[in-house]
């Protein structure tokens, strides 16, 4: 494929690499999501890179074809690893990008003035490339290395709400080690926790390995399934009656950070909660309502509960808090995500949306929020 053209300095628009794929369970979600931000994002103001990440790990020179990377017959597309290698080398305060194809001088595409990493679940949206640009000094769109590496992990992330005194879901946590050599006991703990309940892979997303355990019985299949994708499993209680709410959040901790109206998610059809194919692949069996239907004080008490967890965990950029409201009123964190879901059809752009930011201008808002930030600490 043709390398985009180096631009002269200080002629040039600002470059942004957008960033996909990665070696999660969720490399498929990342390409939908990134073919979304290439199309919305104003060629006009910036020059756009597309770098892919196999599931092998290798980085590479994507195409900028954002229809390539839509959903199509129920089949998620994929990073195509055998493209032009590249590489991010930083120094003297700059990144390059850099393509190195075999038997060819590499080429210096140019130095990166941001990142937009639309990576899900470990090895991408869990700190790691976050070090890897701190490291190389270049800024990018999200939080930092600490936020994200606890928004991914469910386990420690409980830990910090708990600490900064915003409610819970009640549960426990079962190492691979315990399942493996104390069965038993493991099944007793959780028994003693109560049915039905929710087993997952506490450092994966988009609902992949989760299992709903309504008894004994199925306790072995739910802890085989959540233990391909973690080594460890946190099991939380069914939250029976809640309505789940989200919310989305749009700033920074240092800054005065904005919140979207409230939606609800309504699972349907065969779907006993929000699993994977609800969000993905479903076909008019799930319900979104935006805004939710709730009472006026409610929504404030949403609201402002988002911010205070986005604060809790110091994000940055942008986040989606997700709640149980139960039906005595009272509102549960279920959960942060410092990469929601992303495509113009996803919760966290369709609430910004109602709140009057179309899908553009959110893409614009992120980019121009993470060109305003230094990297280091801040």
């Amino acid at each position: 494929m043709t390398a985009p053209t180096p631009a002269e300095p200080g002629s040039r628009k600002p470059r942004v690499a957008v960033v996909f794929g990665g070696r999660s369970s969720e490399h498929g979600i990342s390409c939908v999501t990134a073919g979304s931000v290439l199309a919305a994002i104003d060629r006009d103001k910036y020059d756009v890179v597309p770098v892919g990440i196999a599931t092998d790990g290798r980085w590479v020179l994507e195409a900028d074809e954002p229809a390539a990377l839509a959903i199509r017959d129920n089949r998620l597309p994929a990073v195509d690893g055998g493209r032009a290698p590249v590489a991010l080398l930083g120094g003297d305060g700059k990144a390059d990008l850099v393509v190195a194809e075999p038997a060819r001088v590499p080429q210096v595409l140019g130095e990166v003035d941001v990142v937009f990493p639309l990576l899900h679940g470990p090895w991408g949206e869990d700190g790691t490339i976050q070090g890897l640009l701190e490291m190389a000094g270049v800024r990018y769109v999200g939080s930092g290395v600490l936020a994200s590496a606890v928004g991914m992990d469910k386990v420690y992330m409980k830990i910090a709400f708990q600490a900064a005194g915003l409610p819970v879901t009640p549960g426990i946590v079962i190492s691979r080690r315990e399942w493996e050599q104390d069965q038993a006991g493991a099944i007793a703990r959780l028994t003693d926790l109560g049915f039905p309940c929710f087993a997952k892979p506490p450092r994966s997303g988009s609902s992949i390995g989760i299992s709903r355990v309504d008894r004994v019985e199925q306790v072995a299949d739910a802890m085989e399934l959540a233990l391909r994708y973690d080594a460890k499993v946190l099991v939380e209680v069914a939250m029976l009656g809640a309505r789940e709410i989200e919310c989305g959040v749009l700033g920074t901790v240092d800054a005065d950070a904005e919140t979207t109206r409230p939606g609800e998610v309504r699972a349907g059809g065969e779907h006993t909660f929000y699993d994977f194919e609800a969000k993905y692949l479903a076909d008019q069996q799930t319900r979104i309502d935006i805004p939710a239907d709730l009472p006026a004080d409610v929504e404030q008490q949403v609201r402002a509960m988002a911010l205070r967890a986005f604060e809790a965990l110091s994000c940055e950029g942008l986040a989606r808090v997700d709640f149980f409201l139960m039906p005595d009123g009272s509102l549960i964190i279920n959960e942060l995500n410092t990469m929601p879901g992303f495509t113009p059809t996803s919760m966290y752009p369709q609430m910004w949306a109602e709140s009057g930011l179309t899908y553009p201008e959110l893409v614009d808002r992120l980019i121009t929020l993470a060109l305003s930030r230094d990297t280091g600490l801040r």
